[in-house]
C-alpha cells in the first residue's frame, strides 16, 4: 500500500479561511479497493475575531440538522488540528487529500494545519474528484456533476452536509471511479 486516500469534507461559515471559520471537518481514510480504514472528525470553535458570511449563514438556515450537528462538542482548532495531524501521521501509508471540490476543502484544511500545527502531510497537493470525473466522462468540467455520473459510481449513501458523512460518501465515489480508471485500457482514456 503506497497511498491512503483521505476523503475530506469541510463545513464553514464563509468562503475563505481566516476572516471566516471552518466549523467542522471530517476525513475518511480509504485504500484504493474501497476499504475504509479509519475516520476522523471534529467540530471547531470559531476563529477569534472572525465573522460569519451573511450568504453562507443564509444557506445554513436551510440546513438546521447539519447546523446542529456541526455546533455540538466544539473544540479549539489548535487541539483539533494537532489531533488530526497525529491521526494522519499514524495512517499506514502516505495520505493523499481527496475532495469534491478539492479547491474549497483543501484551502481550509491546509490553512488550519499550517496555522495550528506548522505542517501538512498533504504537502501542497489535493486530488479533485470532479476533475477525475471530467477525465473519465470525457466532458467539460461544468458537466462533470453527480447527476451526469454513471449510477455504478454512486453508492447509496446520504449527502447530509454533515462533514464526516459527506467525506465517507465522496470517498466511496472516488474509489469507484479509481477502480474504473485502473480497469480501463489506457489507450481508451486518451483522446
Amino acid at each position: 500500500m503506497r497511498e491512503i486516500y483521505v476523503s475530506t469534507d469541510v463545513e464553514t461559515d464563509g468562503p475563505i479561511p481566516s476572516p471566516y471559520s471552518m466549523l467542522s471537518f471530517g476525513s475518511a481514510a480509504y485504500r484504493a479497493d474501497k476499504t475504509l480504514l479509519d475516520t476522523f472528525t471534529a467540530n471547531l470553535e470559531c476563529l477569534p475575531g472572525a465573522a460569519a458570511d451573511p450568504k453562507t449563514m443564509e444557506w445554513w438556515s436551510t440546513q438546521p440538522e447539519a447546523w446542529k450537528a456541526c455546533r455540538m462538542n466544539v473544540q479549539p482548532p489548535e487541539i483539533a488540528m494537532k489531533n488530526y495531524l497525529s491521526w494522519l501521521k499514524a495512517l499506514p501509508a502516505r495520505p493523499v487529500f481527496v475532495a469534491y471540490p478539492a479547491a474549497f476543502d483543501f484551502m481550509f484544511v491546509h490553512w488550519y494545519l499550517i496555522r495550528f500545527t506548522g505542517e501538512s502531510p498533504f504537502s501542497h497537493s489535493a486530488l479533485d474528484i470532479k476533475t477525475l470525473a471530467m477525465a473519465l466522462l470525457r466532458t467539460d468540467y461544468r458537466n462533470a456533476t453527480k447527476r451526469n455520473m454513471p449510477h455504478h459510481w454512486l453508492d447509496p449513501m446520504p449527502h447530509s452536509h454533515v462533514a464526516l458523512e459527506d467525506a465517507i460518501e465522496q470517498g466511496a465515489l472516488f474509489c469507484n471511479m479509481l477502480k474504473e480508471l485502473r480497469s480501463s485500457n489506457p489507450k481508451e482514456i486518451l483522446w
